[in-house]
């Protein structure tokens, strides 16, 4: 048996201003970095040592990544990062507090923007500052794979293929891989392992500095999963 352990970054800056983050590089606050290490702790009591991790692009869940192996004292194990794991671009409503948009273009349209699975909230454009491509961390990708603002559906697309090109190749020879990353992104990880649809996967909630694990068989099929 294999485990697969999901673990939701602690909370950022943006979440506790309550502002739409998505790709924007945002730092934990203390409570943030509180989480993570108790992660770890969780994950080291329980028994569930990873000897293989992956991560985004993005601060707040390398850096949850981080504190969370400190814990364990597994700091040495191989990290993979892919910007496939980032958060949802949510556009142009990136930095906006979340709510003064529900106050003004209504709280309806924003719970669709958020919460729908094929909604995408309204785009940035490639002269906005926003855009993926003035970042050099995204200087190596095709200007069709910088998004100017994502669904969900298209967050669980590019998911996919760290899914498919990575952790499911290196379970292979790895035993327990742990994935810190996003809400959405994690939520296309759950989607895919547990052959969710696209009505249950909207409801699906993953809390933050939680570790959710899954224990798969060597055809990656999931036979168990619980929560710490």
């Amino acid at each position: 048996m294999k485990r697969i352990i999901l673990l939701r970054h602690g909370q950022s800056v943006w979440n506790l201003e309550n502002r739409f983050t998505g790709w924007t590089d945002v730092e934990l606050t203390a409570q943030g970095r509180d989480e993570a290490a108790d992660a770890g702790r969780l994950m080291h009591d329980a028994g569930l040592l990873p000897d293989i991790a992956f991560t985004s692009y993005l601060r707040r869940a390398i850096h949850t990544l981080q504190l969370s192996l400190a814990s364990m004292e597994r700091d040495w194990i191989p990290v993979i990062k892919d910007w496939h794991l980032n958060e949802r671009h949510y556009g142009a409503l990136q930095g906006l507090d979340k709510a003064d948009t529900a106050r003004r273009y209504g709280d309806e349209q924003v719970y669709r923007w958020r919460r729908s699975f094929d909604v995408t909230p309204p785009p940035i454009t490639a002269d906005d500052p926003r855009y993926p491509g003035f970042d050099p961390r995204y200087s190596a990708l095709a200007q069709d794979e910088l998004p100017l603002s994502e669904s969900l559906q298209d967050t669980i697309a590019r998911v996919r293929c760290c899914w498919e090109e990575l952790i499911v190749p290196a379970m292979q020879s790895h035993d327990t891989a742990l994935v810190a990353a996003h809400g959405n992104s994690l939520r296309g990880l759950a989607m895919m392992m547990q052959h969710l649809t696209a009505t249950e996967i909207v409801s699906v909630e993953i809390l933050t500095g939680r570790p959710w694990v899954f224990e798969v068989n060597d055809r990656m099929q999931v036979i168990n999963q619980y929560h710490l």
